[in-house]
């Protein structure tokens, strides 16, 4: 059966449809009410087989399912949405403390959930959340993005943008400069929350002794020197998302302090006798094994379950060498944009030599080899002798008759092919492959491709793969 991909209308309170599944009749009676005051238009099912039926027949802006139904359990319903209507947001309505149905929602793909007794005001909010979700077209034109046609970099970027239609804690685990910050920007600018805060804090680079007042904030006069009130991290975040990087290197005294506020979504100011609410998404990461410093007792494990809702996996550069090129080039460009300089241009043997290095630092390490080579190149054309890589590396012998021999799975640049032909070359066999696997299914291969079947058209066109 195809997906049905739901459109993206502009809202307004006469189109908005909203799917209630609950088989109370009193909890369906009063978020009804709620609703149609808003100005929405209700549906209800009390059964999963009821929804599917409905959902079948009208198109909806948000569904909220109850956990227990009677032909089922609700992640039943969350599952069948996600797998045929992507579009569609879906709630989950919960028992008041059952975190583990919870968790359980949102791993499955729930946007959110509501506990009960189920608040008004959580109500509103969560509908006013769920009907600001970005368009895809509207995701796309974000300036940030990850580069490359690999299938890792395929498959991290489809991630990406199913999280980000979440509300769910996330915590992205990666080598130091494989991109935990920008695929947490990524998450954040296709969210939700795309017009509200994003503050990103390096937990290991913040003095113990000033956490507390960093992260919560201060009242003036709270101690020596605070001269004026100061909102922490969390209030900053108000409304947007909080990016703790290295969070493993938080001292376990704040790990309790930090635990706490997640809990209770309240903050209180060092010097304050009253409570703020908060509405923060965490999104953690560490170059660590959080799970490892859990056993080792390094890492409080209620802390860990709040944080890794959801993980993130990031590739290392090495694993996904058929994207340096492009990644190169990215860099080059910037590089030379920033010193007001010609561009430059790689060779194919300097790309080869790229694609050859295992890159411990990640893309972070590509980018100061290449800062290097052009403080010390000025010619417009960069090969293999003036690309400056590590000492420690050991550069592979070519002859006149070899070329380098480069570790699985990286492609080698074709001799005398410009660079663009190159890339497209490899654009061209990565949509082949994919149209190929699924039997020339369009929709399916862009899906695995992590691209739009529009964008999917266009680049085969583009690349003469019509025929």
């Amino acid at each position: 059966m195809n997906k049905i991909n739901s459109t993206h209308p502009q809202h307004d309170s006469s189109s908005i449809k909203i799917l209630i599944v609950d088989d109370e009749p009193d909890i369906i009676e009063l978020l009804e009410l709620t609703l149609a005051r808003m100005g929405m238009d209700v549906a209800s099912a009390q059964s999963i087989d009821a929804a599917k039926t409905q959902l079948k027949s009208q198109h909806f802006q948000l569904c909220l399912t109850d956990m227990r139904l009677p032909d089922g359990e609700g992640l039943d319903l969350v599952k069948h949405v996600n797998q045929y209507y992507t579009d569609l947001p879906i709630a989950v309505i919960t028992a008041y403390g059952s975190t583990e149905n919870a968790v359980a929602a949102l791993k499955a793909g729930a946007f959110d959930y509501l506990s009960k007794p189920v608040g008004l005001k959580d109500l509103r909010d969560l509908v006013k959340s769920a009907l600001s979700i970005p368009a895809p077209e509207q995701s796309l034109s974000t300036q940030r993005t990850l580069l490359g046609n690999s299938l890792p970099m395929h498959q991290l970027r489809a991630t990406i943008d199913k999280l980000a239609r979440s509300q769910a804690a996330v915590y992205i685990n990666g080598e130091s400069g494989s991109g935990k910050e920008l695929a947490a920007r990524m998450i954040h600018e296709k969210s939700t929350r795309h017009t509200q805060p994003f503050i990103a804090v390096n937990c290991g680079a913040i003095p113990e002794n000033l956490m507390e007042s960093e992260f919560f904030g201060y009242k003036k006069g709270a101690f020596t020197g605070a001269d004026k009130d100061h909102d922490g991290f969390f209030l900053m975040a108000q409304g947007g998302t909080l990016f703790l990087d290295e969070v493993a290197d938080l001292p376990l005294a704040m790990q309790v302090k930090l635990l706490r506020v997640i809990q209770e979504k309240q903050v209180r100011r060092v010097g304050d006798t009253q409570e703020k609410g908060i509405d923060v998404r965490i999104i953690s990461a560490t170059h660590k094994k959080l799970s490892q410093c859990v056993e080792s007792g390094q890492f409080r494990q209620d802390l860990y379950y709040r944080l890794n809702v959801i993980e993130l996996g990031m590739p290392a550069l090495r694993e996904m060498r058929e994207d340096i090129p492009v990644i190169a080039e990215k860099i080059i460009a910037k590089l030379c944009r920033e010193a007001s300089r010609p561009p430059c241009q790689l060779r194919n043997e300097a790309i080869e030599l790229l694609m050859y290095y295992d890159y411990p630092g990640n893309v972070r390490e590509l980018e100061n080899i290449l800062e290097r080579t052009l403080a010390l190149c000025s010619d417009i054309e960069i090969g293999r002798k003036e690309l400056q890589m590590p000492e420690k590396f050991k550069a592979p012998i070519k002859t006149e008759t070899s070329k380098i021999e480069i570790p699985p799975p990286p492609l080698l640049v074709e001799e005398g092919l410009p660079l663009q032909d190159f890339l497209d070359k490899l654009e061209k066999d990565s949509i082949e492959r994919a149209l190929e696997q699924n039997r020339y299914n369009r929709t399916k291969a862009a899906k695995v491709l992590g691209i739009t079947v529009r964008s999917l058209r266009y680049r085969m066109e583009r690349l003469g793969l019509n025929s």
